[in-house]
């Protein structure tokens, strides 16, 4: 890695400062205090999670754009990220407990950091939690989203409920649902399931290709991304009593092309969710730094009060 007296590093540290005090209109000695936050399941955090999609590979685009995704986050650039984000004022963290992503956890809490993860997950083949996540103390452990949807669709929802009380019982930490589907969200807040929190997806990229396919005579080609579904999402999102954390609120990119664009995508997600839900946003900052831009617009649209 590059250390702070490299020229380069300079300059990309010099440009991520203008940026952020640019696209904020804060002073330049601005605190990362100054983060809004919430309170969800009696944890108190900046209204931003940090992901981990870029992290662990998952573009949502193509298999080179996950290879180079993969290829560029070593281990030691993913600590020095998690790093710039808690200077930042970020330290809520959505991963996933393999080698590369808790090396770097484990790297930081020596030197003393304070950021936090969670995890997603799901009930094993025979129907059971593992404890082993337990050991990386998360804030809650919510249902992987894919597979609520999965599950919905296969009239097996009960096992999602049953995930969400096994976490109560077994782990005694918050549990959540994290789905792609309003409808699955809906489902669960009707029926009075016990679930602490909502982990909800702004597209329903999960859609059966069928049922496009259906309506339209055709279907796209891999995943789904329909324009109407972020309002479906957020009205189902402010609809619910439960805390929500609305992800891909990016589109995975799609709306990406334009500071514009990425400044509308802030502002329509974090004027649409509660007062009291948070976004969760995932970050390559290959390219530029989309950290101080992504910050600069939570402070300028995150505001609750």
């Amino acid at each position: 890695m590059p250390s702070d007296s490299d020229p380069t590093r300079r300059e990309f540290i010099g440009a991520a400062v203008a940026t952020g005090v640019a696209l904020s209109g804060l002073a330049a000695d601005d605190e990362p205090a100054a983060l809004p936050q919430v309170t969800i399941c009696g944890h108190t955090i900046p209204r931003m999670i940090i992901g981990c999609n870029q992290i662990g590979g998952w573009s949502h685009m193509c298999r080179n754009m996950t290879l180079a995704m993969t290829d560029w986050f070593t281990t030691e650039r993913v600590t020095s990220y998690l790093q710039d984000c808690e200077r930042a004022g970020l330290n809520v963290w959505l991963t996933y407990p393999d080698a590369k992503p808790m090396t770097a956890l484990k790297t930081l809490w020596a030197q003393g950091s304070a950021i936090r993860p969670y995890f997603l997950g799901t009930l094993n083949a025979d129907g059971n939690l593992s404890r082993d996540i337990l050991q990386y103390k998360p804030l809650w452990y919510v249902h992987h989203g894919n597979v609520t949807d999965d599950l919905f669709r296969a009239g097996q929802h009960e096992k999602v409920h049953d995930f969400v009380k096994q976490v109560h019982d077994q782990l005694g930490i918050p549990a959540g649902i994290s789905a792609h589907n309003p409808d699955c969200i809906k489902y669960a807040e009707d029926h009075g399931w016990e679930a602490d929190l909502y982990q909800c997806c702004l597209y329903y990229l999960t859609r059966p290709h069928q049922e496009v396919r259906a309506k339209l005579g055709g279907a796209p080609l891999g995943e789904i991304f329909l324009d109407t579904d972020r309002d479906t999402m957020l009205g189902v999102i402010r609809q619910v009593s439960k805390p929500c954390l609305a992800f891909k609120i990016l589109a995975a990119g799609r709306l990406c092309d334009s500071d514009a664009q990425i400044e509308e995508a802030f502002q329509h997600a974090l004027t649409g969710i509660k007062p009291g839900d948070a976004i969760i946003i995932g970050m390559w900052p290959k390219f530029k730094d989309e950290l101080s831009q992504n910050v600069a617009l939570l402070r300028k649209y995150g505001r609750t009060g």
